[in-house]
């Protein structure tokens, strides 16, 4: 597909290069830089609003107070927006890419990532991040192709590239099975990393791929402490803490447990972890004044570390790279521990597990006896005109992921029942 150079020129550190859009379009009327017109299209997606019903740790609908999806890209995206601009890069860019970052994100989570990645395997399989490119590039409806067909968002290609956490197709990544594109995407994403150093992201999506460790780290120990998973008695206790290391060393970060004991001890005996949460005025204070600590603490230790490496100036692209010490990131990892073990682990949690991938399952395979007419409107005509059994079956996949944790809920009712 041609490329086209973006509406206005390019940001400082950035070339015409990192501006372009695959889609030509009308020049805009309003004065808005490249990026600042990504971030909007982003904030005003459905895909977006649709992360406001899906999970992150705790099921939506149990309370109030838990966090989305939705909450998380937003609080992601002000950390990153703060991170990024530090170091020199578009703050724009960099906060369109965190409010990118988990748009491919079906029903329940990862768990539901799990479930559909079973049932699309003759079709390549599922991955949350290869979604969100596919959702940007292709199924998002804002611009068309001059053929007819959907070119998602049309964002630039610096944005695009700063959204890209695996820069590999399946299987390309070594030893973790993450992957940020299907074979059918594959010819946007070559678009994509244009002149990329291969299997490198650049300097923006480091820096939202840390924004995005530090979000969901903290604010996951906030809300299970905010909602009683979680006692500061329990993180004192030497038996709780064993099992949060050997967490943290199995699923997280490539210490060993008794380096992780000899960290998370210094961690919890920072001043700012409140005594106990019950709840009252004082006790949530506390804990929020915890979090901007937490919040804080990484993201300064990250900037100190880019900027002796180095050194002032705008840090953008492939020109550098972030530098994360390895004490915050084992400080990071302690932190998912602690809500992998005490939330994510409860047996209740495990069951109701097990009922959201079957019902992930079953939309699947339910959309497919009913299709065309069972899909939503803008996916029959994909559908009806697929070349082969995998594409079609990708078009399933698609309309599964794109449902709310709520609406797939409501349509296993209607087809299955």
């Amino acid at each position: 597909m041609t490329s086209h150079p973006g509406d206005e020129g390019p940001a400082p550190g950035y070339t015409v290069a990192d501006t372009e859009r695959r889609v030509g379009e009308h020049r805009k009327s309003r004065a808005r830089g490249p990026f600042e017109r990504d971030r909007a299209r982003v904030l005003h997606s459905s895909a977006l609003r649709r992360l406001a019903a899906k999970t992150q740790v705790v099921r939506t609908g149990v309370s109030d107070f838990p966090r989305t999806r939705l909450t998380h890209s937003l609080e992601c995206a002000q950390i990153g927006r703060e991170l990024g601009g530090a170091l020199g890069c578009d703050p724009d860019l960099v906060e369109a890419a965190c409010l990118s970052h988990d748009l491919g994100h079906p029903p329940f989570g990862h768990n539901g990532e799990r479930a559909l990645d079973q049932v699309a395997r003759d079709c390549g399989g599922f991955e949350g991040n290869a979604q969100s490119l596919r959702l940007l590039v292709r199924l998002e409806g804002k611009v068309i192709d001059a053929e007819g067909r959907g070119a998602g968002l049309n964002l630039t290609r610096a944005t695009l590239d700063a959204t890209v956490k695996y820069p590999w197709a399946r299987g390309g990544g070594g030893d973790t099975h993450k992957f940020n594109h299907y074979p059918d995407d594959a010819e946007v994403f070559s678009w994509v990393r244009r002149d990329a150093p291969p299997g490198r992201t650049c300097f923006e999506s480091q820096v939202m791929d840390w924004a995005d460790d530090v979000a969901y780290s903290v604010h996951d120990v906030e809300d299970a402490l905010h909602a009683g998973m979680v006692r500061m008695a329990a993180l004192r206790s030497p038996v709780e803490r064993a099992q949060v290391c050997r967490t943290a060393a199995t699923h997280y970060c490539d210490a060993d447990p008794a380096e992780l004991e000899e960290v998370l001890v210094a961690l919890l005996d920072a001043p700012v972890w409140p005594k106990e949460f019950n709840g009252d005025l004082a006790s949530l204070a506390a804990l929020k004044n915890l979090t901007s600590e937490l919040i804080g603490r990484f993201c300064r230790a990250a900037e100190r570390a880019t900027r002796d490496a180095h050194g002032a100036g705008r840090l953008t692209r492939y020109r550098a790279d972030l530098r994360v010490p390895r004490r915050t990131r084992l400080e990071c990892a302690l932190l998912k521990a602690i809500a992998a073990h005490f939330v994510m682990g409860r047996a209740e949690a495990l069951a109701y597990q097990v009922e959201e991938r079957n019902m992930v399952t079953d939309l699947v395979k339910a959309l497919w006896r009913y299709a065309p007419e069972a899909l939503d409107p803008q996916f029959r005509d994909t559908f009806l005109s697929a070349s082969d059994d995998a594409s079609a079956l990708r078009v399933i996949v698609d309309q599964v992921a794109s449902l709310t944790d709520t609406s797939a809920v409501a349509l296993h009712t209607r087809l299955v029942g």
